[in-house]
């Protein structure tokens, strides 16, 4: 009953001057966690049980560290001073840093990484058990685990190789996890979810095509898509000489040609959500668009720059083409997107890219290992993708929240700079059609029904992570718990109106419906043509290539 108000984020908070100060924040974060839970409908049994085991893995994971550890968070905390990819393991530590459930055979196919005491998502990987049962997403953190039938058992605190190891099991066996969902007002709002395991299918990565259909004053233009979930390699088969190795760029050019047999006006490549891969196809692939020329540059600690290029002869498509990223396209993704744009060889559609543009090595030491940053990645115009990702030519909306996901978000990241610019040779100037593209982007997204849900819930989503404090008096948690689900329910139901369908009656409609779609996401699957960010950036094509045209025609009167 108390108007008492508790911290949600204390990073900026002052140091507590005594121990009966640190206690009053305890009692307050209790409050905070048991009313979090009272208000998920837990009873009171419930919730003692959950917090007490919660604490006490906390306390047992303390007294777990040895000296070694010890010695291990003292040197990150310098070498993370300069770099947040800089980091020291113990001998202990040393084979298992940066680890990765991609790697394994049989698992839930997610990267994580330590961050405060939690396991964090970083990325899903294409194709695998968490990424097709739609639970999971990255900046989840996950507090507990356990195996199917069984309570999830907290996890906070522990080793990255200790919680891995609980996630991973053999395919068919199921695992429980007890998640914080990114974006989440409080560490105690969790929800817990069930993965089966599986092999991480490799096909399920593979460059695929499709086409859609833009109509434009009568006319239909035929638009291939091609996505792009990951930059692969078959490494074996490659260096063994097989001429028909698995590759993204020998997979594209396949589709390239079957795009072409149908007559395609225009091409989108999406990068959505692909995190990298190999250096050596990203190079292959930005040759399928351009005639020779550089693709990118890499300058070592030394100061010495070398440049990565095309090779290759010849153009496999040259028409107008339109490449999508968001905040989770990273890496070789970057590369790709920003050779396109420095050649003006297709316009960049959506969100800022994740902006890691950094290389690091593995050094061998007396005692332990070192990852040291040891080079960085620059466009052929000089500008470096660290820090400042791509920056699109047309942006799209996004919930995505750059203070939490990208390079950016990182502590004492590595700046944005620039070197010399490499010779390259423009395909064509996009930038005087950018205004026109803009305004024309903007004119229709105000009045799409589905970017008008995105935008009213990446506000109430905003307004929600940006909360400084939060109440602790249970009357007014309640309410504005209320006040937040019925904005929440009634933005859904705007946009079930503009789709047909009945309105949900209830916040409880909402979240089964919720986890009925990620229990089983292929019962809400949208065919590519009613994805309404591929519909958008193919407008947006169509409207590149009509200004194009129109442009064309002027020159000839």
């Amino acid at each position: 009953d108390d108007e008492e108000t508790v911290l949600v984020d204390r990073g900026e908070a002052p140091w507590a001057a005594d121990e009966a100060a640190l206690d009053a924040i305890w009692q307050r974060q209790l409050k905070n966690a048991v009313l979090s839970m009272r208000l998920n409908d837990s009873s009171l049994d419930d919730i003692r049980t959950r917090l007490t085991r919660r604490y006490e893995s906390q306390l047992k994971r303390i007294n777990q560290n040895t000296p070694e550890d010890v010695f291990q968070v003292y040197i990150n905390a310098l070498t993370q001073t300069f770099d947040p990819h800089t980091n020291y393991f113990t001998p202990h530590n040393s084979e298992n840093f940066d680890i990765s459930m991609s790697r394994s055979l049989e698992g839930i196919g997610a990267v994580l990484q330590y961050e405060d005491g939690y396991t964090k998502v970083v990325r899903l990987v294409p194709g695998g058990p968490a990424a097709k049962s739609g639970q999971l997403k990255p900046a989840d953190r996950i507090v507990g685990v356990s195996q199917d039938g069984e309570a999830p058992e907290p996890v906070i605190g522990l080793r990255l190789d200790e919680v891995v190891d609980q996630i991973r099991g053999p395919k068919g066996t199921k695992v429980n996890l007890e998640i914080i969902p990114a974006g989440s007002a409080s560490e105690h709002d969790t929800r817990t979810i069930t993965i089966e395991r599986n092999k991480v299918v490799l096909e399920e990565q593979a460059a695929k095509k499709d086409v859609i259909t833009i109509q434009r004053d009568g006319e239909a233009m035929k638009l291939g898509i091609i996505e792009i979930p990951a930059f692969y390699l078959d490494f074996a088969a490659f260096h063994r000489g097989d001429p028909n190795y698995t590759s993204t760029t020998s997979d594209v050019a396949k589709l390239l040609v079957e795009l072409r047999k149908e007559n395609i006006d225009g091409l989108v490549i999406d990068l959505r959500n692909n995190g990298g891969g190999s250096l050596l196809e990203v190079n292959k692939l930005v040759s399928l668009f351009i005639n020779r020329g550089p693709t990118v540059q890499v300058r070592e600690s030394s100061g010495r720059v070398s440049i990565e290029g095309d090779k290759f002869p010849g153009v496999l498509y040259a028409g107008p083409m339109a490449v999508m990223v968001n905040r989770f396209s990273a890496s070789a993704s970057e590369i790709f997107a920003g050779a396109m744009q420095d050649y003006g060889r297709a316009l960049i559609v959506g969100d800022q890219t994740y902006g890691k543009g950094t290389v690091q090595t593995l050094l061998d030491l007396n005692h332990g290992k070192l990852k040291m940053t040891n080079a960085k990645f620059y466009r052929v115009s000089g500008s470096s993708n660290q820090n400042l990702g791509i920056v699109p030519d047309v942006d799209m909306p996004s919930l995505i929240d750059k203070d939490e996901v990208g390079e950016s978000s990182l502590p004492n990241a590595l700046p944005w700079d620039e070197i010399d610019s490499a010779k390259y040779q423009r395909v064509s100037d996009i930038v005087p059609y950018l205004p026109q593209l803009r305004e024309k982007h903007s004119s229709r997204i105000d009045k799409d029904p589905e970017f008008i849900y995105v935008e009213s819930l990446r506000k109430l989503l905003e307004e929600n992570r940006n909360r400084i404090e939060l109440s602790l008096n249970e009357k007014n948690r309640t309410a504005t718990q209320k006040a937040l689900d019925s904005e929440r329910l009634a933005i859904e139901n705007s946009r079930r109106k503009s789709r047909d369908e009945e309105p949900l009656g209830s916040i409880k409609e909402l979240r089964d419906l919720e986890e009925q779609r990620a229990l089983d996401p292929e019962s809400d699957d949208e065919s590519i043509d009613e994805d309404p960010y591929v519909r958008e950036t193919g407008e947006i094509l169509v409207d590149y290539m009509n200004l194009i045209r129109e442009n064309q025609v002027a020159r000839q009167g």
